[in-house]
Formats: structure tokens, C-alpha cells, sequence
């Protein structure tokens, strides 16, 4: 077995480059392949490179382990510095030398910026002159959705490409910064994070049954579920917004969480929380839900996070889920701030 690896490229938020640096150094450490490195690119990018590292395994621990600050992978395979970069036709065929070895008649064609953008062209414009140049390779482009996806990031040193299969970038979005669109009916910018969670996880409440919102107010994430089609029953003492109120599939209980387990023995199908609660409180309070969960149900929330040691506090709560859920993935989504979306199943 070679021990050879492969540069990675990975995305995260400027603030939490720390958390997920430590992430993937601690996974790397207990494989005991050779030294790892990660090496700060930019103020969301960062390169992983060193004996053992090859994308798609790194994209298993960033959903199995899980590595909660990796937003985003692709794996390097060029490199133009800044001399050259300023040059779009330069960059251009780069990228056409990368893509020439992608299999398959089409692509994903993706980029961003990381920090202040050096170059005298934007990602929009360096999309286009990709594109122009793949074509002439006789490779069709899009944005997202298919096998492979080509990614180029701007940096204050020049432009990064790289090259990954939609299931190992983690994120179909460049550099996984997701974009939704506001609706007119939207009541809250939390309906955000639900809906990006659903996208990046492909996950779907049940198709029957009904979901329990912890701390629903105003009621953003019970608006999201309707949508589903699925019963809500919104637990919170404040108000929800007036059309969820006139509602006929949302129950609005106006207690706290903790009041309504101690009264409620009904058993639910699904169970969201994005309250703003300590994260150990909240994890409990998910524990006690598990109560009123029927077996498999669907859990979605929110760890509320300081900036003191972040990759713990994320490692502890998850400790503490797993006396009664299995967590399937965590990971800190582009609508998120200081905080972490998990996705749990009731055991």
C-alpha cells in the first residue's frame, strides 16, 4: 500500500480556521502514516498535504468523524502564482490541461475569492474565460450537479485549481458558500440554515407524521417544515409569526421545552432545536426529547458556540447525543455563525 498523498484544499470560516486546522491534524495523528501539515492559504482556505492524505478519504472523516469546521474540499491540482495569474488566458489553460483529464464530456465549472482579490478579473469573468477555453477542449460546463467539479480560488498569491467528484467536495456550492434565495413569505433568516442543511445533507423530513420544534419562535424552522407538508408542533412560551398561527398543521405550545416533556407523553416523528442555549444544556434537552421520539426519527440542530475551544465543546456535545441518538454528520454550514449544525437519528 503506497503512503503517497495528494494536496487537499479545504474551506472553513475565517474565525474557526484554528478548530478545523486541529480537526483534521488530530484525525491525521491517530493514522500514524507519516507528519501531516496544514498550511493557511487564505482567511477561509487552507491546504492539507502529507503521507496518507487522498480527498475521498478525507471527505469519510469529514462526515464520519465528524470534522465539524471543513466546509468545503477539492483536490489541488495546479497551482499559477500571481505573475502568471494577472494573465486570465494564462489561468485559462491551466485549468483546460486540468480538465483534459476528467473523463466524461462534462463538468462543473466553479470559483471564489479567499481575502482581498489581487488580480485585475473577478470569479465571474475567470468562470467564463474557463468555460470559452473548455468548450474549445469540447467539454461542456455548468455549475453544480454533476460528477466532477473544477474549482478555481483566487488568492493573494495567485489562483488555486483543483478537481473533485461531487461527493468528496462536500459542499456543490464554491468553496461551499451556499446561496438561497430569500422568499417573500420568509419570516425568519434561520429558515436559511434548515433549508441548507437539507440541500447539503440530502435529507427531507418524514414524508407522514409530525416533527417537534424546540424553541420555535418566531418560527422560521416550523415554517421550513410546513413546507414538507409536515405537522408542527411548536414548543416555545413566546409568539410565533401570525400565519403560522392561522396554521391548521402547527400546534403552538407555549411552554418551555422542559415544561412540555415533563407533561407531553406524545411521540414524535422529528425533532428540530435552534435554540440560543448553552450547546451541553441544549445536547441534554435533545436527550430528553429522545424520550417522545419514535425509534429512527430525525433530529436537526444547532450547537450554539464561543470562541473558547470550539473543536471540543463540538467533540463533548456530540459524546453527550450519542447516549441516545446516532450522529450522522456536523458540520458548520455556510448560513451558520458561531455555531454547528447536527444531523442525529433517535436510537
Amino acid at each position: 500500500m503506497t503512503h503517497d498523498g495528494e494536496p487537499v484544499l479545504f474551506s472553513t470560516s475565517p474565525e474557526y480556521f484554528p478548530a478545523a486546522k486541529a480537526e483534521l491534524l488530530g484525525a491525521y495523528a491517530e493514522r500514524q502514516e507519516g507528519p501531516v501539515q496544514v498550511v493557511r492559504l487564505g482567511p477561509d482556505l487552507g491546504r492539507l498535504s502529507g503521507p496518507g492524505v487522498h480527498i475521498g478519504q478525507l471527505a469519510g472523516i469529514c462526515r464520519d468523524r465528524p470534522a465539524a469546521f471543513v466546509k468545503h474540499l477539492t483536490a489541488e491540482r495546479a497551482d499559477v502564482p500571481l505573475s502568471d495569474a494577472r494573465d486570465l488566458a494564462a489561468v485559462a489553460a491551466a485549468a483546460g490541461q486540468v480538465a483534459a483529464t476528467v473523463d466524461g464530456p462534462e463538468l462543473a465549472l466553479q470559483a471564489w475569492v479567499s481575502g482581498q482579490n489581487p488580480l485585475p478579473y473577478g470569479s465571474g469573468e475567470l468562470v467564463r474565460k474557463c468555460a470559452e477555453t473548455l468548450a474549445g477542449l469540447g467539454k461542456k460546463t455548468g455549475h453544480a450537479g454533476l460528477p466532477q467539479t473544477l474549482s478555481l480560488c483566487i488568492t493573494k498569491d495567485g489562483v488555486l485549481i483543483g478537481l473533485a467528484s461531487a461527493a468528496e467536495q462536500l459542499s456543490d456550492w464554491p468553496g461551499g458558500r451556499t446561496r438561497l434565495a430569500r422568499g417573500e413569505d420568509q419570516i425568519s433568516r434561520a429558515e436559511f440554515k434548515l433549508e441548507e442543511a437539507f440541500q447539503t445533507f440530502g435529507i427531507r423530513p418524514p414524508s407522514s407524521g409530525t416533527a417537534l420544534d424546540l424553541g420555535a419562535s418566531p418560527g422560521g424552522w416550523t415554517h421550513v417544515l410546513r413546507r414538507y407538508g409536515v405537522e408542527v408542533w411548536a414548543v416555545d412560551p413566546g409568539d410565533i409569526d401570525e400565519k403560522l398561527r392561522r396554521d391548521r398543521g402547527v400546534r403552538h405550545v407555549r411552554k418551555t421545552a422542559g415544561a412540555f416533556f415533563r407533561n407531553e407523553q406524545r411521540r414524535f416523528d422529528m425533532v428540530v432545536n435552534d435554540m440560543k442555549m448553552d450547546p451541553e444544556l441544549s445536547c441534554k434537552l435533545m436527550l430528553d426529547a429522545a424520550e417522545r421520539l419514535r425509534p429512527g426519527a430525525l433530529a436537526v440542530m444547532t450547537l450554539k458556540l464561543s470562541a473558547h475551544r470550539p473543536a471540543k465543546t463540538v467533540r463533548d456535545c456530540l459524546d453527550l447525543l450519542r447516549r441516545r441518538y446516532r450522529v450522522v454528520t456536523a458540520r458548520q454550514l455556510h448560513h451558520n455563525r458561531n455555531e454547528v449544525t447536527v444531523i442525529a437519528e433517535c436510537r
